[in-house]
C-alpha cells in the first residue's frame, strides 16, 4: 500500500478529547474538556424548537445567513469598536475552530512560519502543521504568563507570516494588556505579519481585568484576523457556530477555504442562535457574574485541598501545580487522578512546548454541585 500522509506524524490525537474518555470510563467529574453542564438560555432554545419545526433545513449561504451575519455585525461592531460589514467582513464557520483552521489556510503558504505563544491551545500547533507553515514558540513565563518582549522581537525577526495571540488564554487565564498588545502590534507592522485570534473567551473576563480587541487598535484592522464563536458565550458548544472577522481581501480568501472544507454551519442553528446575538448588556453582565461566582467557589474549594493555582484572568480554566505529588508524568497522574480520586483533567503538558510535566488544567463551567462534588473528592488527595 502507498504511504500515508506524513503531514500527520508530527499530531497526536486531541489529549483534551482524549480526557474525556477517560473521565467517562471511571465515572469521573469532568473538569477536562471545557463545556459546561447547564443548559443554554432558554430564548436560544426556544428558538431551536421553532427552527426544527419551521426550518431553514436546506443549505444557508456558504459563508452564513444573511440575517445572521447581519446579526454577528451589529453585535461584534459594537464590542469591537468598528463598522464590520456583514457582507465583506464575515465568514460563519464550523466552531472556532474551523476558523483558526481557515485563517490560517487563507494566509500561509508552505514553510512560512507562524509565532505561537506557549502554553497553546493544543490546536494551534496541528493547525500551523496543517497548513504547511513552522512554528516559532515564545513563552509566557509564570506566575503572571507575560512574554519576554526580546525574545518575541528576536521570533519576529524571523520573518512570520503570522502570530497567533489567543486572548483571553487557554490555558493559563492569561489576558493580554493593552501595554503588550501594543508592542505585538508594533512588531506586526514592523515586520508586515499578520495576528490571527481566538478570542472564544471575550467576554468572560474578571475584573479588574478588560478584554481588548488587538484589531481596534492603531494600524491592526487590516492585518488582523478575528476568530470566535458563540460555543462559551452562549454554552452552546455542541453548536458549533464560530466565525471570522477580517478585511474583505482576507475574507475573501477564507471564504474559498470555508466553503471546500466544510460547504457551511448548520442552517437551523443559525437561526436559533440569533436569539443569543439580540441579548442586551444585562446578559453579558450576567455572564461574567455567573463565572466570577463559579471561580472564586472552585478556587476555594482549591486553597480548602491546599493544592496550588494560577489565579485566571479570563476564560474558566486553572492550571494546578502538582509538583508536591512526586509524579513526574503529568499523564499518568491524570489517568490516576481520574480512576482513583474521581475527577478529571488535562496533563499540562500537551499545552508547553517546553518540558513542562508539573501542572494539569482544571474548568470551572460546571454547576455548583458538581464543583463542590470535585472539590470534595480533591480534598482525598491529601489522604493518598
Amino acid at each position: 500500500m502507498p504511504e500515508l500522509s506524513n503531514r500527520l506524524d508530527f499530531i497526536t490525537e486531541s489529549v483534551i478529547r482524549k480526557m474525556t474518555r477517560v473521565a467517562n470510563k471511571y465515572g469521573a467529574i469532568n473538569l477536562s474538556q471545557g463545556f459546561p453542564d447547564w443548559d443554554p438560555p432558554t430564548e436560544i432554545t426556544d428558538a431551536l424548537k421553532e427552527a426544527a419545526i419551521h426550518g431553514p433545513h436546506q443549505y444557508e449561504i456558504t459563508w452564513g445567513s444573511k440575517e445572521f451575519r447581519e446579526k454577528l455585525a451589529e453585535k461584534q461592531s459594537k464590542y469591537m469598536g468598528f463598522k464590520i460589514n456583514p457582507e465583506e467582513n464575515i465568514v460563519v464557520t464550523c466552531g472556532s475552530t474551523e476558523a483558526m483552521m481557515a485563517a490560517m489556510m487563507s494566509v500561509c503558504n508552505k514553510g512560512d512560519k507562524v509565532i505561537v505563544f506557549s502554553p497553546f491551545y493544543e490546536n494551534y500547533g496541528a493547525d500551523a502543521v496543517l497548513s504547511g507553515a513552522e512554528p516559532i514558540y515564545v513563552p509566557l513565563l509564570p506566575p503572571k504568563f507575560n512574554f519576554d518582549k526580546e525574545v518575541l522581537r528576536k521570533a519576529f525577526e524571523q520573518k512570520p507570516k503570522a502570530l497567533i495571540l489567543c486572548n483571553p488564554s487557554n490555558p493559563v487565564g492569561k489576558v493580554f494588556t493593552k501595554e503588550e498588545l501594543l508592542y505585538i502590534s508594533e512588531l506586526a507592522i514592523k515586520y508586515d505579519a499578520y495576528v490571527i485570534t481566538d478570542e472564544v473567551y471575550e467576554h468572560i473576563v474578571y475584573k479588574p481585568y478588560e478584554h481588548i480587541y488587538i484589531a481596534s487598535l492603531p494600524g491592526m484592522l487590516d492585518r488582523t484576523i478575528s476568530c470566535s464563536s458563540l460555543s462559551k458565550t452562549y454554552s452552546i458548544t455542541g453548536w458549533r457556530l464560530g466565525y471570522i472577522i477580517a478585511d474583505k481581501k482576507i475574507i475573501d480568501n477564507c471564504k474559498k477555504v470555508h466553503d471546500f472544507l466544510t460547504v457551511g454551519a448548520a442552517a437551523p442553528l443559525q437561526k436559533a442562535a440569533l436569539a443569543g446575538l439580540e441579548f442586551d448588556e444585562k446578559y453579558y453582565d450576567s455572564l461574567i457574574e455567573l463565572y466570577t461566582h463559579k471561580k472564586q467557589l472552585f478556587l476555594n474549594g482549591l486553597d480548602e485541598a491546599g493544592l496550588k493555582y494560577f489565579e485566571p484572568q479570563g476564560a474558566y480554566y486553572v492550571l494546578v501545580d502538582i509538583s508536591e505529588f512526586g509524579e513526574k508524568d503529568d499523564c499518568k497522574f491524570c489517568e490516576w487522578l481520574a480512576k482513583e480520586i474521581g475527577v478529571a483533567a488535562v496533563p499540562g503538558s500537551s499545552f508547553f512546548k517546553e518540558d513542562v510535566n508539573n501542572y494539569i488544567r482544571f474548568h470551572f463551567a460546571k454547576k455548583d454541585e458538581t464543583l463542590i462534588e470535585a472539590i470534595k473528592r480533591l480534598k482525598k488527595l491529601r489522604r493518598n
